[in-house]
């Protein structure tokens, strides 16, 4: 190799060490002005996403605002409770039935209405059949060749499921398609280490040089413990509204009913978390370690007080174990 050549490849190596050595840009901390607000929602499932969301959105309508709720879960149920328990044909579904067909998707096969929220379900495989990541993956290209970025909204909700870790479902995060992530979560455990999942999610694509932030939390559920809360100041993230652990909230749920109008019992509620979800900031967390999760909840509650014993070779034998020599061979030097 000539002189040249060492040289040229020593200043391509000390570039990449500069480049690398480069912090992201710092996470925006001021008003977002893009013009449709794209909000990702993680949380565990059973963590009450889906009603929040259908509640959000419904409570943003009727403040005027121009909402399109998007369900990206496999189950499809993002927008049942929206349309009292009725579901509504998935992407997927009907991309394969077209295809079959030799049709071609319209927006009125996929998306509905109701005083003004406009919903759909990418959907996803059958159970064994299929990646549901790939199944977001098809439903946003979709989405693209059916128009989705010229149609103006003010607020688009992705409904996503925060325990599985598929590249798909953190494609928002990986591929700058949101500006914000909300995570939603309650006091126990397994809900919060979805959380501080996503958060480490978060946290890794901005080191990759990536912009989404997370603007908050919803706690739902709320039973006064407070683990969640603890959670959202230890990540450093704002809780943006806590839904109690009511018989009428959870009753109401299970039958389908909105309960997120203006005027009504819980309204207040859903105004507040509409407020502070157009105003929080995307925010760069500093996801929680094991350790540091589990030190959230009393040791009683977790076993946070056991410790880890190593397992020896005669435990694993049941009784002695005696070392054997090697049989490697090994030659004296020559």
């Amino acid at each position: 190799m000539s002189i040249l050549e060492t040289r040229t490849l020593e200043d391509q190596a000390a570039a990449l060490r500069d480049e690398a050595a480069q912090e992201p840009d710092p996470v925006h901390t001021g008003e977002v002005t893009k013009e449709t607000q794209i909000i990702a929602i993680y949380g565990k499932g059973g963590s009450g996403k889906s009603f929040a969301l259908a509640n959000l959105s419904y409570m943003m309508a009727q403040q005027g605002k121009r909402v399109l709720l998007i369900g990206c879960d496999p189950k499809s149920d993002t927008t049942s409770l929206l349309f009292g328990g009725k579901a509504t044909p998935s992407i997927i579904e009907t991309s394969s039935k077209k295809k079959l067909a030799g049709e071609e998707v319209r927006i009125e096969d996929v998306c509905f209405q109701r005083d003004g929220v406009f919903a759909m379900e990418l959907g996803g495989p059958e159970v064994g059949r299929g990646c549901g990541g790939r199944g977001i993956i098809h439903g946003f290209e979709t989405l693209e060749k059916l128009g989705f970025h010229d149609w103006g909204f003010d607020y688009v909700l992705l409904d996503f499921l925060g325990d599985v870790v598929c590249g798909g479902f953190g494609l928002p995060i990986a591929r700058d398609m949101c500006q914000k992530v909300i995570v939603v979560g309650s006091n126990d455990l397994q809900s919060l280490y979805v959380a501080n999942n996503v958060c480490h999610a978060v946290e890794y694509f901005r080191k990759m040089g990536g912009n989404v932030g997370v603007a908050g939390m919803i706690v739902n559920k709320d039973d006064g413990t407070g683990e969640a809360q603890a959670f959202a100041e230890a990540v450093g993230i704002p809780v943006l509204t806590a839904i109690p652990a009511h018989e009428d909230i959870r009753r109401k749920s299970a039958n389908y009913q909105i309960i997120g109008y203006p005027g009504g019992e819980w309204g207040s509620l859903f105004e507040e978390l509409a407020s502070n979800v157009a105003t929080a900031p995307p925010l760069r967390p500093t996801p929680l370690d094991q350790d540091g999760l589990l030190g959230l909840f009393s040791p009683d509650e977790t076993g946070g007080n056991v410790e880890l014993v190593p397992a020896t070779q005669a435990d694993m034998r049941g009784g002695v174990f005696e070392q054997r020599p090697s049989l490697e061979v090994i030659y004296d030097e020559a």
